[in-house]
């Protein structure tokens, strides 16, 4: 007689998530059915005691860029292997604690670039523009009072600069010359490969400029190089646009030269205390705002749930990872 039992079933490798990224929110059960998810802002005991449970069993992780993973955390995890963090940037990881222990770290490699370039491109426009500035204006009723609203201006002729020209700095530079402007740049190496102007210091770029795009890292040298000097540089007609990290500029000095008039003007979507935002910014109407969601729409959202399954089955399979940034 057959055995009518069924074959145990093959037990799914353990992930490790310390806090829910986007794609968990919206996909989950794309990796539930691939992976055991270790949640522990669903326990009861606290997360110390939760790592603690699992440590020796935890090879991989997955995180976003909002979740700190310091050597603390990777201390406790002595059996990890594998870092996927659904951000460009990785600052919130302890990348020599992870060359030491021989961690591979994988991110979101170029998956935001076109999403976060449109909206530095947009930030632009509604800042020169005044676009959501002339909307509350309509909104409020007193167009009929007060008359025309202060006119905005052009695009097409200013002089960009951006700093950090990596994927996403490529695509901001693309869409602005379809607009007719001269683009400059300011990165860790000069790119012969590309035909804009080169700066190595941040206030020559400034001073030559009447927009700054900020699409850098941010590493202890990139924190607050948007300093007095090169706001002051950049003058009294310029205008800031920031889709990189909020600490990559002196966010007090950049209120100070908004509310005195020093530049015209800025377009942030990061902050250097999110989800806290100086008063005197949301008060200003040469300011326009976004709450940090430049990265995020629903296809680059489904296309980055797409690369972390492939990176996570890679690293599971001993085949190569598809968006490695530190090997092991």
């Amino acid at each position: 007689m057959e055995n009518q039992n069924p074959a145990p079933s093959k037990e799914l490798p353990k992930l490790l998530i310390l806090r829910p990224p986007h794609i968990i929110t919206l996909f989950e059960n794309q990796f539930s059915d691939r992976f055991q998810l270790l949640k522990p802002w669903e326990s009861p005991i606290p997360t110390d005691q939760f790592l603690d449970m699992y440590c020796t069993s935890i090879e991989a992780m997955l995180i976003s860029g909002r979740t700190p993973v310091p050597a603390e955390i990777l201390r406790r995890l002595p059996s990890l292997r594998f870092i996927a963090t659904t951000s460009a940037g990785l600052n919130h990881i302890d990348l020599p604690e992870c060359r030491r222990r021989g961690i591979s770290v994988v991110n979101a490699g170029s998956e935001y670039s076109e999403d976060v370039a449109d909206m530095a491109v947009v930030l632009l426009i509604d800042v020169l523009r005044r676009i959501t500035a002339a909307n509350r204006y309509v909104r409020a009723g007193v167009w009929p009072i007060k008359g025309d609203y202060p006119l905005g201006s052009k695009l097409a002729g200013k002089r960009v600069g951006i700093i950090g020209l990596g994927s996403i700095g490529l695509e901001v530079a693309k869409r602005l010359e379809a607009f007719g402007c001269s683009i400059s740049y300011n990165s860790r190496k000069k790119k012969p490969s590309v035909p804009f102007t080169f700066y190595d210091n941040v206030c020559d770029l400034a001073t030559n400029c009447d927009v700054i795009v900020l699409c850098c890292a941010l590493t202890d040298q990139t924190r607050h190089m948007i300093n007095k000097e090169v706001l002051l540089a950049l003058g009294k007609e310029g205008v800031i646009i920031n889709v990189a990290r909020g600490p990559v500029i002196d966010e007090k000095e950049l209120v100070r030269c908004l509310v005195e008039g020093e530049i015209a003007g800025a377009g942030l979507d990061v902050f250097e205390n999110e989800p806290q935002v100086p008063e005197e910014l949301r008060a200003l109407d040469n300011v326009v705002l976004s709450p940090h969601r430049a990265v995020l729409t629903n296809e680059s959202l489904w296309d980055l749930c797409q690369l972390m399954l492939g990176n996570l089955e890679a690293f599971f399979s001993n085949k190569p990872l598809l968006s490695l940034v530190v090997d092991e």
